[in-house]
């Protein structure tokens, strides 16, 4: 990640880290500890502008090899969550879209950075505004979609928020968030080392295991060699919703909160050393907890014909000529429990109830 182009966020607490190449979050670090939960690819990064696929080879195929090529941490899907469909993957599109694989334009404020970025094939552009408080350990983002077409807009919108080693430990880490009915992806995505059953329906955080019996989906995944896709509702109960992970021997807690209204649906990929193919070769580790629109990572076609799960819609509209926006908060602060419930107001956010983190 040393050779990619960075830009920094920071204060005494924390530091972002922010690639203009793509426009991921590839970092969230703690100072006290240098603890960074977000994921590295155990694999060389490049600009994903740069990628040329006779001159770049090892990325895979087809039309994940640029994502794959400059991923790291936090990456934005948009304006779908999945793969292209063949005439899209045809015109150029990669796997989520263009927002993961765009140069985004930075530029740095007062303790805020300004990204912007221009999807052409799309004809969409996504802009954020970053805020990091000077004692805060959150960073705030907002987020606008621009709809730059005459036409309204079926999109998909999802924050692949991924985590890795050393903070993601089999059998250690804890997850937690506030999700009800849940779904196991129904296709192929594991081969024989898929977790779970595919195509299961299940509630929350017990889910029936491939090999018979149920799994507890908090701590993340102790098997040798496993994957798995889980499209999580989260409670429609809750202003807020969020997810928190927890590192016992690290004593820190790393999340993200966010609107309920904005972001109904969370995915769960868990990639434990399953994928041998390159660039993956077996040596990955990953706990993505994607939050976004749509439950499901398919096409653009089966995302409008699925229409909806659970009676939760799986898109969101932008109109013609209009803009939309969220804003979600991701936070890494010490601690010495796992936070089961969040609450994010008054500049803080209240932990369990009983202490804050300031933002």
């Amino acid at each position: 990640m040393e050779s990619r182009k960075q830009v920094r966020l920071e204060n005494e607490h924390v530091g972002l880290t922010l690639l203009p190449g793509g426009g991921h979050i590839a970092g969230l670090t703690l100072k006290s500890n240098g603890v960074n939960p977000l994921w590295t690819p155990p694999w060389p990064s490049i600009e994903p502008s740069s990628f040329d696929p006779a001159k770049h080879t090892g990325y895979g195929t087809g039309a994940e090899q640029r994502l794959l090529a400059g991923i790291a941490g936090h990456n934005l899907c948009f304006d779908f969550f999945g793969p292209p469909s063949e005439a899209e993957a045809a015109a150029g599109l990669s796997v989520h879209g263009e927002a993961s694989v765009v140069d985004w334009r930075i530029t740095p404020a007062e303790r805020a950075l300004r990204a912007v970025a221009d999807l052409p094939q799309a004809r969409m552009r996504v802009t954020r505004e970053l805020k990091l408080g000077a004692r805060a350990y959150a960073v705030t983002v907002t987020e606008t979609a621009e709809n730059l077409m005459d036409i309204d807009r079926a999109a998909g919108w999802t924050q692949h928020a991924t985590l890795g080693p050393p903070f993601v430990v089999p059998g250690k880490t804890i997850f937690h968030m506030p999700a009800t009915h849940s779904k196991v992806f129904a296709g192929d995505f594991a081969g024989d080392k898929e977790r779970f059953v595919r195509g299961a329906e299940f509630v929350w955080p017990m889910a029936p295991l491939a090999g018979g019996g149920f799994g507890d989906m908090r701590p993340a995944a102790g098997e040798t060699a496993s994957g798995a896709f889980t499209a999580h509702l989260m409670d429609p109960s809750v202003e807020q919703a969020f997810f928190t992970a927890f590192n016992p021997n690290m004593k820190t807690v790393f999340g993200y909160v966010w609107k309920r209204g904005d972001f109904p649906w969370l995915g769960i990929w868990e990639e434990n050393y399953s994928r041998t193919a390159p660039p993956w070769n077996g040596k990955t580790l990953t706990r993505g907890m994607e939050f976004g629109v749509s439950p499901i990572p398919e096409t653009r076609r089966a995302m409008v014909d699925r229409g909806e799960l659970f009676g939760e819609r799986c898109y969101r509209w932008i109109a013609a000529r209009s803009k939309v926006t969220v804003e979600y908060c991701l936070f890494i602060a010490p601690a010495e429990s796992e936070v089961t419930s969040v609450a994010w107001r008054d500049g803080a956010i209240r932990c369990n109830g009983e202490w804050e983190i300031p933002v």
